[in-house]
């Protein structure tokens, strides 16, 4: 399975990226979010919750650990986890994330080498952002978006899928092996 590199010019074009990534996303499906503070995670979950149609708003759950957003359109909950503040497996495994795996999307930011321990399969979403930008001052830097897909749920085809979603958000998705 390769990795799929997607990059946004703004907040906007991250929720779009996010909102084109939910046409694809079944219930079941945990997507790991991982990149520094100020990346764009939260912005990220914002549009898959509204490419999901579940109920809002969506804000970090930095304090509350863990949010459950319903679907409001017969689909799949979102369930939004920061385990930002969680100390080791045990913590996570206090949350009891595993009663809503089957029936929702689990997006778990600062989840990296934390939760992949519950689920077979899991798509890694890493937000980067530039470490310089022309207007400090304009909160809507370009970020970019590299989803690693891993597990028997990301076959071949769901991989396809996965970049045609994205490719058809208005930008372009490319593997690594495009982008040499």
């Amino acid at each position: 399975m390769k990795d799929l590199e997607i990059r946004t010019l703004d907040a906007d074009g991250t929720r779009a990226a996010a909102r084109a990534l939910a046409a694809v996303l079944r219930a079941g499906d945990m997507l790991v979010l991982d990149g520094p503070l100020g990346a764009g995670k939260t912005t990220f979950t914002q549009g898959l919750g509204e490419g999901l149609g579940v109920r809002g708003p969506v804000a970090s759950p930095t304090f509350v650990i863990e949010r459950v957003h319903p679907g409001l359109r017969g689909g799949p909950a979102l369930v939004h986890v920061d385990a930002y503040r969680l100390g080791g497996g045990g913590d996570i495994d206090d949350l009891d994330l595993e009663a809503d795996l089957d029936a929702s999307v689990t997006v778990v930011e600062w989840g990296r080498d934390r939760v992949e321990h519950l689920v077979d399969s899991v798509l890694l979403v890493e937000l980067e952002r530039p470490d310089e930008v022309e207007d400090p001052d304009d909160p809507d830097e370009p970020r970019t978006l590299r989803l690693t897909p891993s597990g028997p749920r990301w076959d071949e085809a769901a991989c396809s899928a996965l970049a045609a979603a994205l490719s058809a958000r208005g930008g372009s998705a490319a593997t690594d092996e495009e982008n040499r």
